[in-house]
C-alpha cells in the first residue's frame, strides 16, 4: 500500500507542478511509460493489428495521423506543452538522435528495457569518464506512467478472447496486476541512477 500511497503522491505533484510551470522548460527530457492512450508511433513499425497511423486517427492532429490512438493530442502531448516542450515527446522507435534525447526524452508504451538503451547511451554522451553528469542530468527529468487501463478493456472485459474474466474474480485480478505493476516500477526504479553528490 506505501508504494500506491507514494505514486499517486508523484501524479499529483507532477501534475501540479506542471500546471505551476506552463511557459518555460522545466525539465529536460520527459519518459513516458503506458498503454497505446500514452503512445504516439512505437507501434508504426511493428507486424500488429495494433496500430493508428491510419485515418480517421490524427484526423484533428496538426500532423495527421502519426501512431496516436486518438483523434488528437494526447496526456503526454499535452503535459510536454505544459512542460514548456516545443513539440511532442517522439516515440523510441523514432528517436534517432542522442541530442533528442538530452533534451526530449522518449515514449515506451511499457518497455523497460528499451529505456535502460537510453540510460546508457546518455551516460556515453554525458560522462566522458565522469558518471556523475550523467547521473545528475537524469535524476532532473520527469517519468510519467499509465497502465491498466488495457489491462481491463482490452482482456478483462473481453471473455471471449481471453480467459482471465475466468480465473480471477475482479479483486484477485486487480491483486494480480497489482503485483505486476510493481515488478515493471521496480524494474524501471531499478534504472535510474543515483545521483552522486
Amino acid at each position: 500500500m506505501a508504494l500506491q500511497t507514494r505514486l499517486f503522491y508523484v501524479l499529483v505533484l507532477s501534475l501540479s507542478f506542471c500546471v505551476a510551470s506552463y511557459g518555460k522548460p522545466q525539465v529536460p527530457c520527459y519518459f513516458i511509460f503506458g498503454a497505446s492512450y500514452y503512445d504516439n508511433g512505437n507501434n508504426n513499425g511493428l507486424v500488429t493489428t495494433a496500430r493508428s497511423n491510419f485515418l480517421p486517427y490524427g484526423i484533428d492532429f496538426p500532423k495527421g495521423a502519426t501512431g496516436r490512438f486518438s483523434n488528437g493530442r494526447n496526456t503526454p502531448d499535452f503535459l510536454a506543452k505544459l512542460l514548456g516542450f516545443n513539440s511532442s515527446i517522439p516515440p523510441f522507435a523514432a528517436v534517432k538522435d542522442d541530442k533528442d534525447m538530452l533534451i526530449g526524452g522518449a515514449r515506451y508504451a511499457m518497455e523497460a528495457q528499451h529505456h535502460q538503451r537510453t540510460v546508457s547511451r546518455i551516460g556515453e554522451v554525458l560522462a566522458s569518464g565522469n558518471s556523475s553528469a550523467a547521473k545528475d542530468h537524469l535524476s532532473k527529468c520527469l517519468y510519467s506512467v499509465a497502465m491498466g487501463d488495457n489491462d481491463y478493456m482490452n482482456n478483462y472485459f473481453k471473455p471471449k478472447f481471453y480467459s482471465t474474466s475466468k480465473k480471477y474474480t475482479p479483486e484477485q485480478y486487480a491483486s494480480v496486476l497489482i503485483q505486476e505493476y510493481e515488478l515493471q516500477l521496480r524494474d524501471l526504479r531499478s534504472q535510474m541512477p543515483r545521483v552522486v553528490k
